[in-house]
């Protein structure tokens, strides 16, 4: 008798593609949760030519006028999408609980408003009467912004075909579902479903769509992956709870750039864009202080200026150092730090056994490019030597373990913003080969002769 042919695994994972011949409720591969589903039976393809929806055109001859972009009203959030709100657009907007999403689309919803766009935000967790409340706080109150509370897509649909918006909010897709559709509220399968059909709704009737998007523990979107591919830009909203400042990250972008970033302030009146955010993480001392050092990070495109702090403990008593000294850092990469410090002590001569050190950035600023190097040594160094640095000073360069000072990327772009904000010196990496008026440039090939320009030996 002939053998019979193994049949498929009915069972596939939505994320990885794995498969399994019995229904399990986390994928044995990629380890999403709720992703397993049953695969629907194959059926013929039909090679019968259908209806087309839209003619063929030459490229040269298709019409733009219709997908031209037009303003939210918020500069920040523009630069970010590359010029404005395209219609027909779908964005996913994504951050951590509590960081302020909700408050940033309700002031563009009522900026977009004032500019004549129709708006219509849905929230699936809060009420009307709540939202009103927020907007009163945010002055975001406007005859063209329209507000619902729905949880079922097709009464989200009829709120679109009354009102009529050109720009829909979604608060939160995972909130939306459907009664049609297999699954739980939230689960791949709504999710997905979802999303699919408001993305075609909008498309087909030239309306901006902006999701929002629920994260999970490990800071990932949460439901399926496809999600981030049906829809034509990934926004991340980013900021600590106890600062301020606020990011939006562009991570995918079909419209503009992809690694483009904006910054607001986010206060007790709500969110305001910041077009000039250096102010957060720079302090104007009246007096030079020792341990403080100006370095220039860049955040996507954009060159940001930031003060690193760094304090030193007294000396231990000789024969006294039992190796407890204390290393902390806040808002730096822990471990380069460490690396930096070593490499101040053995190549450059500052004493360092025994002393606790601690380094901080200004404003809560995260740092994690290894352009900082070079001004963290020169702050802690300025810290241990009790020496202040010229307040007009900036830094920038990566230190090598040799000791060697390394070239960085976009250190034109660095030094012109210090230059712009009235810093006089910069000291940068042998070779940049610099020309900037206004600002002198010291070149150093190595920590311990950028410690000897400064005179902190």
């Amino acid at each position: 008798m002939m053998a019979k042919a193994p049949t498929k695994d009915p069972f596939r994972c939505s994320e990885c593609g794995w498969s399994s011949t019995k229904w399990v409720g986390r994928c044995g591969e990629c380890q999403a949760w709720g992703s397993v589903e049953e695969i629907a039976a194959p059926k013929k393809l039909s090679l019968v030519p259908g209806r087309v929806s839209q003619v063929a055109l030459p490229i040269g001859d298709v019409n733009i006028e219709s997908a031209q972009s037009r303003t939210s009203g918020v500069e920040e959030l523009d630069r970010v999408l590359g010029g404005g709100l395209v219609p027909g657009a779908a964005i996913l907007l994504t951050g951590e609980p509590g960081v302020g999403k909700s408050t940033l689309l309700l002031s563009v919803a009522a900026q977009s408003a004032k500019k004549e766009m129709r708006a219509l935000y849905i929230s699936g967790e809060e009420s009307t009467s709540q939202i009103r409340i927020r907007a009163d706080r945010l002055q975001a109150i406007d005859p063209q912004l329209w507000l619902a509370a729905e949880n079922e897509l097709s009464a989200v649909i009829s709120h679109i075909d009354s009102v009529k918006p050109e720009l829909l909010i979604i608060d939160s897709i995972q909130t939306i579902s459907s009664s049609t559709v297999d699954g739980a509220p939230g689960g791949v399968t709504q999710v997905r479903e979802i999303a699919a059909a408001l993305i075609r709704i909008t498309k087909e009737r030239n309306i901006t769509l902006v999701l929002v998007g629920h994260v999970t523990k490990d800071g990932s979107i949460a439901g399926p992956r496809i999600l981030e591919h049906l829809v034509d830009v990934v926004l991340t909203f980013e900021g600590e709870k106890h600062s301020r400042l606020r990011l939006i990250r562009s991570t995918k972008n079909r419209f503009g750039a992809a690694d483009e970033v904006g910054c607001f302030d986010m206060s007790d009146a709500g969110i305001v864009g910041l077009p000039d955010p250096t102010g957060l993480f720079t302090t104007r001392h009246t007096e030079p202080v020792p341990g403080t050092c100006v370095t220039v990070a860049l955040e996507g495109r954009r060159p940001l200026l930031a003060e690193i702090q760094a304090l030193v403990g007294v000396p231990v008593a000789e024969g006294r150092d039992f190796g407890n000294a204390r290393r902390v850092t806040s808002g730096l990469d822990n471990p380069r730090t460490s690396m930096t410090l070593a490499v101040l002590e053995l190549r450059a001569g500052i004493k360092l056994s025994g002393r606790d050190i601690y380094v901080a950035t200004v404003g809560g600023m995260k740092i994690s490019e290894p352009t900082a190097d070079l001004a963290v040594a020169l702050a802690v160094a300025s810290a241990a030597k009790g020496l202040a640095l010229p307040a007009d000073l900036v830094a920038v360069g990566e230190v090598g373990l040799a000791g060697e000072i390394r070239k960085v990327t976009g250190v034109q772009q660095r030094i012109l913003e210090a230059a712009r904000l009235g810093f006089k010196r910069a000291i940068v990496p042998a070779g940049s080969e610099l020309k900037i008026p206004g600002i002198e440039i010291m070149e150093v090939s190595r920590l311990e002769q950028a410690i000897a320009r400064l005179k902190i030996s």
